[in-house]
Order: C-alpha cells, then sequence, then structure tokens
C-alpha cells in the first residue's frame, strides 16, 4: 500500500476560511481605529484653534472677526503682524457617524458675537471621544462643551 503524506481538501479550505475570518476582523478593527484617530484630530485641531484665538484676544483685546480653514489667524500689534495660527485646519476626511448628514457636517465653523468679545467653534464627532459626546459640539472661551 502506499500512502501519500499531504494534506485533504477539507482542511485546506478549513485553514483558508479562518485566514478569512480573521482578515475580516483585523480590517474592521482598523476601521473603527482609523474613525476614532480622526474624532482625536478633530478635538486637537479645536483646542489648537482655541490657543491661537486666546493667543490673538490676549495681544489684541477682541476675537478675529472671522476664521476660514487653510488661512492664518494673524493680527497687527504695536505695528508688527504677529501670526497665531499660519493655516486653520480643516476636519479629517471621510467624515464619521453623524457627521455626515447636512446638519452636521463634517467641517468647523467660526462665529464671533458681535462685539468679538465672544466666539463659538462648532465641530461634528462621530463618537465620544476625551469626554466630548458625539455629534455637533460647540468651542467657546470657557471650553469645549
Amino acid at each position: 500500500m502506499n500512502k501519500k503524506k499531504g494534506f485533504t481538501l477539507i482542511e485546506l479550505l478549513v485553514v483558508v476560511a479562518i485566514i478569512g475570518l480573521l482578515a475580516t476582523l483585523s480590517i474592521v478593527a482598523l476601521n473603527n481605529a482609523r474613525a476614532r484617530a480622526r474624532d482625536a484630530k478633530r478635538v486637537a485641531d479645536i483646542k489648537q484653534v482655541q490657543t491661537a484665538l486666546e493667543l490673538y484676544y490676549n495681544d489684541l483685546g477682541t476675537y478675529p472677526a472671522t476664521v476660514v480653514s487653510n488661512s492664518a489667524i494673524s493680527g497687527t500689534f504695536n505695528g508688527t503682524t504677529t501670526y497665531y495660527m499660519n493655516s486653520v485646519p480643516t476636519a479629517p476626511l471621510p467624515a464619521d457617524g453623524a457627521c455626515t448628514n447636512a446638519t452636521s457636517s463634517n467641517t468647523y465653523t467660526y462665529t464671533a458675537d458681535d462685539s468679538n468679545r465672544s466666539y463659538h467653534l462648532s465641530y461634528c464627532l462621530g463618537s465620544p471621544t476625551g469626554g466630548v459626546p458625539t455629534g455637533v459640539n460647540n468651542a467657546t472661551p470657557a471650553g469645549i462643551r
């Protein structure tokens, strides 16, 4: 009798199915980690903008009337132009969770009050991050809410 050593077709199919299952689980975990990283970047971006706005306020006594993504936050103090932030960041893509619809889009929106003594920075998170809840949130001079 001649016995050949090797794997049966069933054994090979089981191994391929296990590898496919493990690959699927790792891709799902990777996508969740990427979404959490984008939300963490959104919160970090807002904190950086707030810091630049507070530095601006300390020098000029008011907040800027407008802040636009991809532009600088700068002001002239004692005849010298100071750049507080060279480029205001844009929200990372793709949008996550609740940030994908029209009412809560994936943008950073700055609004100053009439006297430029306060502001609101609105942004959207796809999932809770660092104690900040999912959905549209606001940052003011008092902090992130």
